[in-house]
């Protein structure tokens, strides 16, 4: 029986040479010269370390622009609320999400299934595995979770025939 995976993944190494391009950028950059500004990754977290707003800003869309050259989408950035630092200066804690959400699998269970289409669909931890008889069907499932504005990048992977 033909089955595909549903699932949102983010290449950390990417990430990591994204940042390596981004903290190059910024001791180049003339509006940064003399700045304390700067980013460390740990894991799937960032922290951004800025001056004030302003370049808190900036260096938001420095990452945005530096993910997207490297093909990660930037929806799988979550920005928590900036928090002061020491002085004048703001810190903030930036998350790369990594797997589908129990209520976005929801979501997206929900949408296929109200298409009436031939699949069944399992949610397996934070992964969502579709399986059918046909493979006209499940082209059209993964045609209705591509449509499905979820605020976050999904992958297709795994199809067996």
């Amino acid at each position: 029986m033909p089955s595909f995976d549903i699932v949102s993944r983010t290449d950390l190494a990417e990430v990591e040479n994204a940042l390596n391009n981004m903290r190059r950028e910024i001791d180049q950059r003339y509006d940064f010269k003399g700045s304390n500004c700067s980013i460390e990754r740990n894991e799937a977290s960032l922290t951004i370390k800025a001056d004030d707003d302003l370049k808190l800003k900036q260096m938001h869309e420095l990452l945005k622009g530096h993910l997207t050259r490297r093909k990660i989408d930037a929806e799988v950035l979550d920005f928590k609320t900036p928090e002061s630092a020491a002085g004048t200066s703001v810190r903030q804690t930036v998350e790369v999400r990594q797997g589908i959400q129990q209520e976005l699998a929801k979501r997206i269970v929900k949408a296929i299934k109200d298409k009436k289409m031939k699949v069944q669909i399992a949610i397996q931890g934070d992964e969502l595995r579709v399986s059918g008889k046909k493979r006209d069907d499940l082209q059209a499932a993964m045609g209705v979770a591509k449509a499905l504005d979820l605020g976050m990048p999904l992958q297709f992977v795994n199809f067996r025939d």
